[in-house]
């Protein structure tokens, strides 16, 4: 069989799924239960078992009928006509278990894994205008990966919703205004030789060999916020030049800081893929007096008040807030505004631009998340950001990570050992390779475990960083899905086809494992849907790593190269699979190596 020329539906399940709601809702209306089309296929279970492809649960109708579920479920099947693509119907306890015509299903996925090549699992255009805002780390120094979980996610999500069909944009939102921005530059505008000697001696203790700009400039930061703590006149200053920077008059230095910081923090991301389409300025804010809008919508909101010392304040107490933070300040005494105040600022600049708009953020942030929800129902914004909550990333024994404190682990330090240690891993077992290219693939393999370590967890899960696992050829790992694409890569270059998925018989391809490759080969468009729908980016990891391991499974079960008439057949699913498994790391942003 050779595959189709026209252009076919992104999913192999849509129109067998079709039949199915179909069949299933006239058998439901004739064993007595009513529902409707979308009620039903919500219902579904297509993940699949040993009773078959689609399972229905049957206790709402049986509860409707006052009937045993078992019972209705066995009724159903009675009434259910023939199906086309089903091969059998059967019910076990309260499912009625549907099993779909495997080589229908291998003509459909096969057909559209080779029509739709690298947009195999990708959607339909949508006019879903589309907004992802992540990582946004404080440019105080370098990238530390307690943050970097943050970009992983974001630029995940924002690849998925990108082939899913949407719109999109991603944005990075500078904090350039502040207390964290102002130390920085109060630290560096003085001539080091001028530094309080807490500060010198600490930031000066062994600064490493070859440090990057962004390093060099982040060292005195835990210095400065713990001196502040004990020094009263070095904090006036410090809100002193606060005052200056938003009154709109930075001194020069405070830009050219920022903007060397966020060179090396982007530098780093860079290395792992993630890079963005647009940078935000907190100050932008400011300077379009956007945000003098805000505060006279916050003062006419339902439950504003001023504080004693005359400060903008929002009860917030009906919005189930903690009651610690059932008062939110706006304003300062001054009038000036604060951070939750030009973060409202921003997003409703999102908001005149995207019809979706999703913040990625620490699991440190969600009580701000919380507040900005909250203060938007105050001014009368019925719009709302989606915000996709991570828990906290360690290392062993590590704790928390905190630049302020000085607990941090730099991202661009972790790529180095991973490097390291990809190298030497890739050197013993192929002792072979040129300087060049075992540099690139111990580069590929490091970013990509880096990538894969992190992602796979779900995002509400705390994530603790373990070498022995992320860079691990044999388990959950992105190395290990990067060694299925080569070795698929190897088998196809040694049967010196072509073209494999030209020809094949899906009469050929009928085998226990070959059939479990295909079904997962059918899933990925749905997949990547829920994915889009969800926020749920770990599930796009996972089938990753289950493709990959079933390719495996089928690899040292079934000859392919010397497999006789099935050979072309065989070869077709290597490559389809090759494709799928393709596609699939560049939405996790993880390299695709031909070698390994």
């Amino acid at each position: 069989m050779s595959p189709p020329t026209t252009e076919l539906s992104p999913d192999p399940w849509s129109a067998l799924l079709d039949r199915i709601v179909d069949g299933l809702l006239q058998g439901c209306r004739d064993a007595g239960a009513t529902t409707t089309p979308e009620a039903l296929r919500a219902m579904l279970d297509l993940d699949g078992s040993a009773e078959g492809d689609v399972a229905l649960p049957t206790h709402r109708f049986a509860k409707t009928l006052r009937q045993a579920p078992e019972q209705f479920a066995g009724s159903l099947v009675e009434h259910l006509s023939p199906i086309s693509g089903v091969a059998s119907v059967s019910s076990t306890g309260a499912f009625v278990n549907l099993r779909v015509d495997p080589a229908l299903l291998a003509t459909e996925t096969l057909s559209r894994v080779f029509a739709r090549a690298e947009r195999y699992g990708h959607g339909e255009p949508t006019s879903t205008i589309t907004c992802v805002e992540h990582t946004s780390a404080n440019p105080t120094g370098p990238l530390h990966i307690g943050r970097v979980r943050n970009g992983i996610v974001g630029d995940t999500l924002a690849r998925v919703l990108r082939a899913s069909g949407a719109p999109l944009t991603t944005q990075y939102y500078v904090d350039d205004l502040g207390r964290q921005a102002a130390m920085i530059t109060w630290i560096w505008s003085k001539p080091p030789t001028q530094w309080p000697v807490e500060i010198a001696v600490g930031a000066a203790a062994s600064p490493p060999e070859g440090e990057s700009e962004d390093a060099r400039l982040g060292r005195p930061y835990p210095f400065v916020s713990a001196y502040l703590k004990e020094h009263a006149d070095a904090q006036a200053e410090v809100a002193a030049l606060v005052q200056q920077i938003e009154s709109g008059n930075p001194p020069p230095l405070h830009r050219e800081l920022i903007e060397k910081i966020l060179a090396g923090m982007l530098a780093a991301l860079g290395r792992i893929g993630i890079r963005f389409d647009e940078f935000v300025w907190e100050s932008s804010f400011l300077q379009d007096r956007s945000v003098d809008g805000v505060i006279e919508r916050l003062d006419r909101a339902p439950h504003a008040a001023r504080q004693p010392n005359g400060a903008g304040a929002i009860d917030v107490s009906a919005y189930g807030l903690p009651k610690e933070s059932s008062t939110v300040v706006y304003t300062r005494a001054n009038g000036t505004s604060l951070y939750v105040t030009r973060d409202i600022a921003y997003h409703l600049s999102k908001f005149a631009r995207f019809e979706r708009v999703i913040d990625v953020l620490g699991q440190d942030h969600r009580l701000h998340s919380k507040t900005l929800d909250a203060l938007l129902a105050e001014i009368g914004e019925p719009r709302r950001p989606t915000f996709v909550i991570y828990q906290d990333l360690t290392v062993p024994g590590g704790g928390r990570m905190s630049t302020r404190g000085g607990t941090a682990v730099w991202l661009h330090e972790l790529i180095e050992e991973a490097v390291q240690r990809a190298r030497a891993e890739v050197l013993a077992r192929r002792p072979d390779l040129d300087r060049a290219e075992l540099e690139r693939i111990a580069e590929a393999v490091a970013t990509g475990a880096i990538r894969y370590h992190i992602v796979r967890v779900a995002p509400e899960k705390p994530v603790i960083f373990q070498w022995e696992d992320a860079l691990s050829f044999e388990g959950r790992s992105g190395p290990f899905i990067q060694y299925a694409f080569a070795r698929a890569t190897s088998i196809l270059e040694r049967s010196e086809e072509s073209h494999p998925g030209s020809t094949y018989s899906v009469e050929r391809l009928l085998g226990v494992e070959e059939q479990a490759l295909i079904r997962i080969l059918a899933r990925f468009p749905r997949v990547v849907r829920e994915v889009a729908r969800t926020g749920h980016v770990h599930s796009i990891a996972g089938y990753a790593h289950e493709l990959a391991d079933q390719f495996n499974r089928f690899y040292h079960a079934v000859p392919v190269l010397t497999s006789g008439e099935d050979r072309p057949s065989r070869l077709a699913l290597v490559a389809a699979t090759r494709q799928t498994l393709g596609n699939a790391l560049e939405l996790l942003g993880i390299a695709r190596l031909d070698s390994m």
